[in-house]
C-alpha cells in the first residue's frame, strides 16, 4: 500500500482529537494541511487554514475552493450536499454559531442550484428511532435539573440509562440545546458516563463563554456558544465539581469571561 503524500486534517484544531489516529498521523511524512475554524489552533500541520468567524469547516473549505477556481462557485450534487449538511450540523440548523450574511449568500447559491432542502433535513433531523425519542423524553423528565438562580441547566445519563435504551451513537445529539428553551436559562451542560470518564457538552446565549468554562475545568474547548469536554472521574463526582465551580465562577462569565 502506497503512503500518503498529503494528509488533511478537518473540523479539528489539536492533534489529540485524533484519538488512537494521533501517533500514526504525527509520525507520517505527509505533508498536512489543517483547515478549521475552532479556536487557537494547535501547531502540528505544515500549513493552517483557520478562519473563527466561519460557521464550520465547510464553509471555510468552500472559500478555499472558491478561491483556487478564480473566485468561481465549483458546485455539483454531491457537493453541494455535503457543504450544505456541513453548514446545517455546525450551526444546530442556525439556530446557534457564528453564521452571517455571507453563510446565507452560500446556502442562497445551493437552492438555487437545485439543492433538496427538504429531503436533506428530513434525513437529518426526522431520522431517528423511538429508542431514541423514548431517551430524549427519559432524559427531560427524570435527568433534567434546572438551577433558575444560576441561570443553568444540565442533564446527565448514566451508562446504565443509555443501555435501557437501546443507545447507539449520535442518539444524544442535540440534547444539550434543550435546556436553553427554558425562560432564563442561559447555560446548559449534559453529562454522559463513559468508560473511565465522563464525556460533557455546554451550549449558552449571548456573552457567556462557554469554551472558557470547559477549557478552565473540564480539558474542552470549542466556540464561545457551544462547547465541550471531558472529566476522569464518576458521573456523581463530575456533577459535584461542575455546581463547585459553577457557583464559584457563575457571575464572573456571566459577564462574558
Amino acid at each position: 500500500m502506497s503512503r500518503p503524500i498529503l494528509l488533511f486534517c478537518l473540523t479539528f484544531n489539536h492533534s489529540n482529537r485524533l484519538g488512537e489516529a494521533e501517533e500514526f498521523v504525527r509520525a507520517s511524512g505527509a505533508k498536512k494541511v489543517l483547515i478549521d475554524h475552532h479556536l487557537d489552533p494547535e501547531d502540528f500541520t505544515d500549513l493552517v487554514f483557520s478562519d473563527t468567524t466561519k460557521c464550520s469547516t465547510a464553509e471555510l473549505v468552500h472559500e478555499l475552493v472558491c478561491s483556487m477556481n478564480g473566485d468561481q462557485q465549483f458546485l455539483n450534487r454531491a457537493y453541494s450536499e455535503a457543504l450544505y449538511v456541513g453548514i446545517i450540523t455546525d450551526t444546530g440548523n442556525f439556530e446557534h454559531g457564528s453564521y452571517t450574511s455571507r453563510t446565507f449568500r452560500i446556502v442562497a447559491d445551493l437552492l438555487e442550484s437545485g439543492l433538496e432542502k427538504e429531503k436533506i433535513l428530513d434525513l437529518i433531523y426526522n431520522n431517528y428511532s423511538a429508542d431514541r425519542l423514548r431517551l430524549q423524553g427519559f432524559a427531560l423528565n427524570q435527568r433534567m435539573v434546572v438551577m433558575a438562580e444560576y441561570r443553568t441547566a444540565y442533564i446527565y445519563l448514566s451508562k446504565a440509562d443509555l443501555k435501557e435504551f437501546n443507545h447507539v451513537k449520535g442518539d444524544t445529539e442535540g440534547f444539550v440545546n434543550m435546556p436553553l428553551t427554558i425562560k432564563g436559562i442561559d447555560f446548559a451542560a449534559m453529562f454522559i458516563e463513559k468508560d473511565g470518564f465522563i464525556k460533557l457538552s455546554f451550549r449558552s446565549k449571548g456573552q457567556f463563554p462557554s469554551n472558557e468554562f470547559a477549557s478552565l475545568y473540564f480539558y474542552g474547548g470549542g466556540h464561545r456558544n457551544a462547547s465541550g469536554g471531558e472529566f476522569p472521574d464518576t458521573l456523581e463526582n463530575t456533577i459535584n465539581y461542575f455546581l463547585k465551580v459553577l457557583k464559584e465562577n457563575i457571575w464572573r462569565f456571566s459577564d462574558g469571561g
